[in-house]
C-alpha cells in the first residue's frame, strides 16, 4: 500500500468514525471468504456498514481526533480486524449472535464496541450487547408508561358513565 493509499483509507476511517457513534470491532480470522460475504449480507440487508481494515490505520485515524474515549479500543487492535458501523447501538450484536448461531461457531469475535461513549471490552460483552435498548425502544416504553395512567381513567370514567346511564334508564315493564 502506498503513503497515498494509507492516507486515503484514514480518511476514509475519520469519515466512518465521525458519521456513527456506535461501531463494533470483530475479528475475522479464520471465517471462510462464504462465511464472510454472508456476514457481509446480513450487515447489509440490517442497515450495518462492515469495513475490513489495517490496524494501524485504524488507530491512526481514531488517535486523529484526539478524544480519549477511543483510548479503550486500541488494545484490541491485533489480528484480523473488521469494523462494524451503525446507527443501532445493539444491531451488530444481533448480526454476530445470529451469525454464530446460524454458523454453530465462536466467529467472529467481538474485540470491542464503543456505544456513544461507552467502550465494551472482550466477546463476553457480546449478550449484554444484544439487550441494549434502542432510542425506539425506549420512547415506546415511555410513552406505554405514560398512556396506562391515562387509560386507567378513561377506563373508570366510562365505566361510571356507563353505570350513571344504566341508573337513569327507565325501567321496562
Amino acid at each position: 500500500m502506498t503513503p497515498a493509499q494509507k492516507n486515503e483509507a484514514i480518511e476514509i476511517l475519520k469519515e466512518k468514525f465521525s458519521q456513527y457513534s456506535n461501531f463494533y470491532i470483530t475479528n475475522t480470522e479464520s471465517l471462510t471468504v462464504e462465511q464472510v460475504n454472508s456476514l457481509r449480507k446480513l450487515c447489509f440487508e440490517k442497515n450495518v456498514e462492515m469495513k475490513v481494515a489495517k490496524n494501524t490505520l485504524i488507530k491512526k485515524a481514531l488517535e486523529s481526533f484526539n478524544d480519549n474515549k477511543f483510548s479503550g479500543v486500541y488494545d484490541s487492535l491485533h489480528g484480523v480486524t473488521a469494523l462494524m458501523f451503525s446507527e443501532s447501538p445493539k444491531e451488530p450484536a444481533l448480526i454476530l449472535s445470529s451469525f454464530r448461531k446460524n454458523s454453530n461457531g465462536e466467529k467472529p469475535v467481538l474485540k470491542a464496541a464503543l456505544i456513544g461513549e461507552d467502550v465494551f471490552v472482550g466477546d463476553n460483552q457480546l449478550a449484554n450487547l444484544t439487550k441494549i435498548k434502542t432510542k425506539n425502544e425506549l420512547i415506546g416504553e415511555v410513552i406505554g408508561l405514560l398512556q396506562s395512567p391515562a387509560k386507567r381513567v378513561l377506563a373508570a370514567l366510562l365505566h361510571h358513565h356507563e353505570e350513571k346511564q344504566g341508573a337513569e334508564a327507565p325501567a321496562a315493564e
